[in-house]
């Protein structure tokens, strides 16, 4: 979601903080696909605008990676068509995409799909609009900055009713807002008044990730260690997360140009449940889950975004945890001393759990070598 923003500018830009990750290389590529020039070198993610954009989201990396339908908003903004896949990604649970072709009818779109893609076309240019982002698992944090994108083009004045307020969401707010493209958060909705053009470029640094700090500072409680990040503050970690490793006898000290978290006494059992921001996030189920399989006692987390997610229980099981689900809730007893096993992953979240059982500096393991398959590439 932070490598979309380059799309609607008008000149060059270079965002700072670019996470080395599967999903930068393929937004890469796919921005170079529709006519873009692209470089990323290091944490550093450049790209120049070609006048000559070519409407189409690549095939087969579309079908790669979840924001397809963002990237696939920025393009029908800027170039008033586009054809793109369904988006791949994640494999825990259905993930709709009603509300991403919602904001681009009510763009202006008319919007055809068939077993291959959706395409998308503006007759008349992109239009200011409304449109309510809410789904039946509550607010789409993808949804919200589609419609962001769209209504940053549209020569006028939108609404995006119900939005997410996730830091990805503000962080696109504040990329736009300083871009000249008017956002006001109100008691409506998100405000925004765009078509101002050009769109420039410039620079821009990226918010540190509060997925991959809470997968980091739990591996580190997991097998005992203490960690220090740095590129992220205690500010800007969701305060279900923070509360949650409070529970569990995890401190977190701000240190200069960072955050610490180091373990107080043996790690506690917790009852935890999932929400929107700034509740715990749900991309840290999992990963909590095989931390707490080091925990005294018996632990449950509550599953409140989507119907379930338990994926990764059959992954840990395999491992020797003491773990089970009931519909949207995971049980897991410890402290547990895991085995070696042979595992897949789902979804990147139970890809990223299936490396913390030989994590230094006390690997989880009583001995033996494990292999990952799945998901599990898109965290390399």
């Amino acid at each position: 979601m932070k490598n979309t923003r380059p799309v609607v500018v008008d000149t060059p830009l270079v965002l700072t903080g670019a996470p080395p990750i599967l999903d930068t290389g393929v937004c890469a590529q796919i921005l170079a696909y529709t006519g873009m020039r692209v470089t990323v070198d290091g944490g550093h993610f450049s790209v120049a605008p070609d006048d000559a954009l070519q409407p189409e989201i690549h095939r087969e990396l579309g079908r790669k990676v979840r924001m397809t339908c963002v990237l696939a908003s920025a393009v029908l903004a800027r170039a008033g068509q586009v054809w793109f896949p369904y988006p791949g990604g994640d494999a825990f649970c259905a993930r709709l995409i009603d509300r991403h072709l919602a904001a681009m009818e009510a763009a202006g779109a008319v919007v055809s799909a068939d077993e291959d893609g959706i395409r998308a076309v503006c007759p008349h240019g992109v239009q200011p609009f409304t449109v309510d982002v809410a789904t039946p698992y509550g607010l789409s944090l993808g949804a919200t900055v589609s419609a962001l994108l769209l209504a940053s083009c549209a020569p006028g004045r939108s609404l995006i009713v119900h939005p997410s307020v996730e830091p990805e969401v503000t962080e696109t707010a504040r990329f736009l807002a300083d871009r000249g493209i008017r956002v006001r958060w109100g008691p409506r909705g998100l405000h925004v008044v765009g078509g101002h053009h050009p769109i420039e470029g410039g620079a821009f640094t990226i918010a540190g990730d509060r997925i991959e700090a809470a997968t980091l500072m739990m591996a580190a409680a997991a097998t005992g260690g203490a960690l220090t990040l740095t590129g992220i503050s205690h500010a800007e970690l969701p305060d279900g997360l923070t509360a949650t490793l409070a529970d569990a006898g995890v401190l977190l000290a701000e240190v200069p140009g960072g955050i610490s978290a180091v373990p107080h006494g043996v790690l506690r059992a917790v009852d935890a449940s999932t929400g929107p921001h700034p509740g715990l996030p749900t991309d840290t189920a999992p990963q909590l889950a095989a931390t707490l399989t080091q925990a005294h006692g018996t632990s449950r987390i509550t599953e409140r975004i989507y119907p379930r997610r338990d994926t990764h229980v059959q992954g840990l099981a395999q491992f020797g945890a003491e773990i089970s689900s009931n519909g949207p809730v995971v049980s897991v007893h410890g402290a547990t001393r895991l085995r070696a096993a042979d595992v897949a992953g789902e979804d990147i979240r139970a890809a990223q759990l299936c490396w913390l059982p030989p994590w230094p500096p006390r690997g989880l393991l009583r001995s033996g070598a494990c292999t990952t398959s799945g998901a599990a590439t898109a965290i390399c």
